[in-house]
């Protein structure tokens, strides 16, 4: 049991270290977009995965079953990124939804590997972020990026899922087989007591 738990718990630690890593570059590319709700969002993703990393680390289930609930609320906000990405519905890339009506978007749309923005030199607002009129050569369109970016975070979070239920069930399952002098610690009847000898 002892080689299962330790398994199982590296295996959680390195999909939180991975998790890490991921949305670290990805808060980088946010904060040169000025994507506020992403900025912030990311951040909770942050502290979140301390908490998985530290319940993991510590035996600690509460820590992790915090950690397991947020990766579905996470798992909920890069489908809706996806979804906002590919214009599902009433969704369009190209609102103020996600910059909180600064008028910025994302960084990969003009700056992109290839990426040949061209701007209107006649633009009368100053005070958003001026946007290419068009781009060309991009390798990769900045939605692609954007959904591979949300598709990355939704497959770490599905691992970091197995992971957090596969570790809290062995911690769940060590604390219920607590055994007090020979007995059954759920059942005091059954308890067995032992004389003190004197000697």
């Amino acid at each position: 049991m002892g080689s299962c738990s330790c398994t199982r718990r590296h295996f959680l630690l390195s999909i939180c270290f991975l998790q890490v890593i991921t949305i670290i570059e990805r808060q980088v590319f946010d904060f040169l977009g000025y994507m506020w709700a992403p900025i912030l969002v990311n951040f909770f993703h942050i502290l979140f995965i301390i908490f998985g990393f530290y319940g993991a680390y510590h035996f600690r289930v509460k820590y992790i079953i915090t950690y397991l609930i947020w990766n579905f609320l996470w798992i909920g906000w890069n489908t809706f990124l996806i979804c906002f990405y590919l214009n599902v519905g009433q969704l369009n890339r190209d609102s103020d939804l996600l910059n909180l009506g600064t008028g910025s978007v994302s960084w990969f749309e003009a700056n992109g590997y290839g990426c040949k923005p061209t701007y209107n030199m006649a633009a009368d607002d100053t005070f958003r972020p001026q946007r290419p009129e068009r781009v060309e050569g991009c390798l990769l369109d900045y939605p692609l990026v954007e959904i591979t970016h949300s598709g990355v975070q939704c497959a770490l979070a599905l691992l970091g899922i197995l992971g957090a239920i596969l570790i809290s069930c062995i911690f769940l399952d060590e604390d219920d087989r607590f055994d007090f002098m020979n007995g059954d610690a759920k059942s005091p009847q059954h308890t067995v007591v032992h004389p003190i000898e004197a000697y």
